[in-house]
């Protein structure tokens, strides 16, 4: 069990939350909700022990499984032996085991440390470790030519994959995972779900992916009023129960109200009078009928809507014969296509199988064979999965909005700007000084402002919270335009994608499945053959 007392965390004059007395209890899977900044990897920081809380005592295992963010540390090692590091005591044992064997002659002192060290390498499972790390390593998409290899030699992607076999192997009595859905295929997404639903330690867990959350989460640990509720349920259902206790709350106080005013009214009139005993007894029904005072949420929703200058041409785009390589690797052989004006196309397939290559090349379009040719007033706004060098530096967000459309006014800009948080102050924030989130936000104000009759998104969700990434969501419901996606979020492939293009599908293959994505995995999975 993992449990917290009192706990508290200020960072100047704003206090993250305040006497916070909460436990995490083995066989329940606890999502960490809230929006960016309300201090979600703060307070897992707390539980690690990375942090210490100013206030507060934190009760843990002695054993965590801990998702790394640092894709760097383990460089020098091979892949395999950086999963085992999971488990440190055995890794320990190991190192120092395979150093004595090394030394050719042993001590009768030599000799019983071997004993020692020998028993808790079968105590801690070690003479499977490579073989259970392997199988960790291929739910997650890293294929066994990888294993050997040093870290420094894999792609950001899939370090972090092993990083997450790190933090599961062993099977530690708590799993504590910031983001692990970041830079996962579905495929691994799923993987990751089942082996979650299967543990039996407990898990906490910070994701902006909702259909994650639902799948996976038993309670959601919600971080707003300066506290931290627990809710029964994925994070649909908390959102469900949050707003009746809120809506509940808000009934009974103004009922409350109703009534202070006529106690009110019938102090004033007869306070001077002979009822003083009637008046008196008002009085303390008035302070016994106090509302509940509530707390103002830390949620906040922006809003995005993604207009269109003028439609397209009826078809959108045009692909004949495309090829396209990255290396010496042939990712799409042949692929042609027609898409009509308002498609709304879902990119799907394993990391590395060429999603991004393919999106570069359509909105470049060129690729190293054949012809990609956009329709008739086609205008293609782009969101690229590394987006940053996109953007410029040494200019303030309000400014690079301006310089892009010199005819929007200053109110208009500030208005967008607001729409997307940034509010006061944060307007003028210098570019190369914004978080991920605030990032992605000011690439969105930038696409509104365009008005784009196609929307070309790789991996848009990545540095959202949960309440962008609904309204992510919602705004591309509405959109009227064609749309391109990549995106690991299941939520948003459902509520968007009119056609499916999964890339690898086979070698060399893209699959182009006209339907909705709900329709293509019922297909695939041989439910609508």
């Amino acid at each position: 069990m993992i449990a917290t007392q009192n706990i508290t965390m200020r960072y100047g004059g704003r206090t993250l939350f305040e006497n916070v007395t909460v436990s995490f209890n083995p066989g329940n899977r606890y999502g960490l909700s809230g929006p960016n900044g309300a201090g979600k990897s703060t307070f897992l920081k707390i539980l690690t022990g990375e942090v210490e809380s100013q206030v507060g005592h934190v009760q843990r295992p002695t054993r965590m499984g801990v998702l790394k963010q640092d894709q760097f540390a383990f460089d020098a090692f091979r892949v395999i032996d950086t999963v085992v590091m999971g488990n440190a005591p055995l890794w320990a044992a190991i190192q120092e085991r395979d150093a004595l064997y090394l030394k050719g002659e042993f001590s009768d002192a030599d000799g019983m440390r071997l004993g020692e060290l020998e028993g808790i390498v079968s105590d801690e499972n070690g003479y499977t470790a490579d073989s259970d790390a392997a199988v960790l390593l291929e739910g997650l998409g890293i294929t066994e030519d990888c294993h050997d290899r040093p870290m420094s030699e894999l792609q950001g992607g899939q370090k972090v994959r092993v990083l997450l076999a790190q933090a599961v192997f062993g099977n530690p009595p708590a799993l504590l995972l910031d983001e692990p859905t970041n830079h996962l295929d579905l495929d691994s997404i799923h993987w990751l779900s089942e082996f979650l639903v299967k543990y039996e330690g407990v898990v906490i867990v910070i994701s902006h992916d909702r259909h994650f959350l639902n799948a996976v989460c038993t309670h959601i640990s919600d971080i707003d009023y300066q506290t931290i509720i627990q809710y029964t349920g994925g994070y649909d259902d908390m959102v469900v129960q949050k707003t009746q206790l809120r809506g509940r709350i808000e009934t009974d106080n103004a009922q409350r109200e109703k009534k202070i005013a006529q106690l009110n009214d019938f102090i004033a009139r007869f306070a001077a009078g002979t009822r003083s005993s009637q008046v008196s007894s008002r009085k303390k029904e008035v302070e016994r009928l106090a509302p509940t005072e509530l707390a103002k949420s830390n949620i906040q929703r922006p809003f995005l809507r993604f207009d269109l200058k003028r439609p397209s041409g009826k078809v959108a785009l045009e692909v004949e014969h495309l090829a396209l390589s990255y290396g010496d690797n042939r990712v799409i052989r042949d692929f042609s296509v027609s898409i009509p004006r308002g498609e709304r196309i879902a990119i799907i397939g394993r990391n590395g199988a060429g999603k991004t290559s393919l999106v570069d090349a359509l909105v470049k379009g060129e690729g190293q064979g054949g012809m990609i040719r956009w329709g008739h007033e086609a205008h293609v706004g782009y969101f690229a999965q590394d987006y940053r060098p996109t953007m410029p530096t040494g200019i303030k967000a309000f400014d690079w909005l301006r310089d892009l459309d010199p005819m929007a006014g200053n109110e208009a800009i500030r208005g967008l700007l607001g729409q997307m948080l940034f509010r006061g102050d944060d307007a003028f924030k210098m570019i190369e000084t914004l978080s991920g989130g605030e990032s992605a936000r000011l690439l969105f104000c930038k696409l509104m402002q365009e008005k784009p009759n196609v929307l070309v998104f790789d991996e848009p969700t990545n540095h959202l919270d949960l309440e962008a990434v609904i309204a992510l969501g919602q705004s591309l419901e509405r959109y009227e335009g064609t749309l391109f996606l990549v995106t690991h979020d299941e939520d948003l492939l459902s509520s968007c994608a009119t056609r499916v293009w999964h890339v690898g599908h086979k070698p060399g293959e893209i699959l182009d499945y006209n339907g909705t994505y709900d329709e293509y995995i019922a297909w695939s999975r041989g439910e609508g053959r």
